[in-house]
């Protein structure tokens, strides 16, 4: 006789006898089971399942072990996760398999996933804000007047109109201290590190060597190009005053480090003025180089702008910078200010013309940051980006109360503070309402040994208009209730 079963009809609605029976794990044996039975067709596309909590009732199985099956069902694609539809089986997939198949996996479609229904990921900024007929006006106006050399080869540095806008803009807004010869243009902030620590195809052998210190809660990505370049990375713990930069001089020794002085990603905040001045001394004494990324230094809500770091010592500081949040990451441009001994180490780097961005968008770039148009944008986006954050705060403060909202003085997403263990619980629910969110464990570095926290990290700037009330709503029923961490599956409290 089986370990055990379970007629769903009642549930769903046709008869389904599911044994958990074989070897494995009990989440391996429910997974192979629910597989065998759309693979046989006694769970048809589009056919509802109970809740992970009525299912682990059912079945006499821990709910997290449920949880779990489904979410990897949904990952490979035998099941989907859409709000108000909860978890069904996926359309396209076709029965009456072999039993010699039974528990691999389907191979991965070609298409492209069905897009959340919410977008709360952090990073984008709303596509429907782009403004379009200021960027038409100024690549009208960029394209009349450009030289005919501008058709030309060019140079590595980037068009000198885009250089000099960016030398004025910059000192103004961020207080960076540069002149144009020191800019290089690239593609985005990930190709920059790729110019400075693997040139353009980042397999090792650049600018920059390491070790590089980095902060314990950072992009993934950008630690693995730094991987890939051989370059290893040492985490600097964190606190409420940003990176603990004592830790360049008290821990393993490291050539520079990588920091977000402006806005710590993704755990917000400024890194406090005596540990700014403590790491460029750092720098300064040890010849080392401080990296920094400023990836959302124009939107300040709460309180004044913070200046870049590198305007205290240009020599030691590498700025970083893109329009990836102000405009769009489809317009593919960014920039590296330079101390002067990089630079041609930078540009031998980048290499062959067709790593550089294209000249029409950086003409356009310059146009529209010399007629103003670019300061009128950001701020209107400002205030839209405020006013989503406000409405954010108070939905919460009503609604749930025990979450606790940190980062939300500068940027473009804020972190929900959990109670301990429920992390997980609530990234699954999210999937579940069709909220595509991230929870902070994600952004940890793997030698990180400072403690853990559970979160969640909430973009609010990649909605439209139309569809940010909704996304709060759906985001609210994924939050684990004040008295324990569990939820049925569909985002309610149990």
């Amino acid at each position: 006789m089986p370990e055990s079963w379970v007629n769903l009809a009642e549930r769903i609605g046709s008869d389904l006898h599911v044994e958990l029976s074989g070897p494995g794990s009990r989440r391996a044996v429910l997974i192979r089971a629910l597989r065998d039975a759309v693979r046989a067709g006694r769970l048809a596309p589009g056919t509802r399942l109970p809740p992970y909590r009525s299912l682990a009732a059912d079945l006499g199985l821990a709910r997290n072990t449920v949880a779990d099956a489904y979410a990897e069902l949904v990952a490979e694609g035998w099941l989907t996760a859409r709000q108000g539809s909860g978890t069904r089986v996926a359309t396209g997939i076709s029965s009456g398999g072999r039993a010699a198949d039974a528990g691999r996996r389907p191979k991965p479609a070609p298409a492209r996933p069905a897009a959340p229904a919410h977008d709360l990921r952090q990073g984008t900024p709303d596509a429907t804000s782009f403004p379009r007929t200021a960027w038409l006006a100024a690549a009208r106006r960029a394209l009349a007047a450009a030289p005919a050399e501008a058709f030309g080869p060019g140079d590595p540095r980037g068009r000198v109109e885009l250089r000099r806008a960016l030398a004025d803009y910059l000192a103004r807004v961020r207080g960076v201290r540069t002149d144009p010869e020191r800019i290089v243009v690239c593609s985005g902030f990930a190709h920059a590190l790729r110019l400075l620590f693997g040139g353009t195809h980042g397999a090792g052998g650049g600018v920059l060597r390491g070790p590089f210190a980095v902060e314990s809660y950072g992009l993934g990505f950008h630690r693995g190009i730094l991987a890939g370049a051989g370059v290893r990375t040492v985490p600097l713990a964190l606190d409420e005053q940003g990176a603990q930069v004592a830790g360049l001089t008290g821990g393993p020794r490291v050539r520079g480090a990588l920091l977000t002085p402006a806005h710590q990603f993704p755990t917000g905040g400024p890194l406090h003025p005596t540990r700014r001045t403590a790491a460029v001394e750092w720098a300064r004494t040890t010849g080392g180089l401080l990296l920094e990324d400023d990836y959302d230094g124009e939107f300040r809500y709460d309180r004044e702008p913070v200046g870049a770091v590198q305007g205290l010592d240009p020599e030691r500081v590498v700025y970083l910078g893109s329009v990836s949040k102000s405009l769009s990451p489809a317009v593919r441009i960014g920039w590296m200010v330079l101390p002067g001994h990089l630079v041609d180490g930078v540009l031998a780097a980048k290499g062959e013309r067709e790593a550089w961005a294209g000249v029409l968008d950086q003409l356009t770039l310059a146009d529209l940051i010399a007629s103003g148009q670019y300061d009128r944008h950001v701020r209107r986006m400002r205030q839209r980006y405020r006013r989503r954050r406000d409405r954010l705060v108070d939905a919460l403060a009503e609604r749930a109360p025990h979450i606790t909202v940190t980062g939300i003085a500068a940027g473009l997403h804020a972190v929900l503070r959990l109670p301990p263990g429920t992390e997980a619980s609530a990234v699954k629910a999210a999937a579940w309402q069709g909220v595509a969110l991230e929870g902070l464990a994600g952004f940890r570095h793997p030698g990180a040994t400072m403690p853990a926290e559970d979160g969640l990290v909430v973009g609010y700037s990649t909605p439209s208009e139309h569809a940010y009330g909704a996304a709060v709503e759906a985001l609210l029923r994924c939050l684990p209730p004040a008295d324990g961490p569990d939820h049925d599956g569909t985002g309610r409290e149990k």
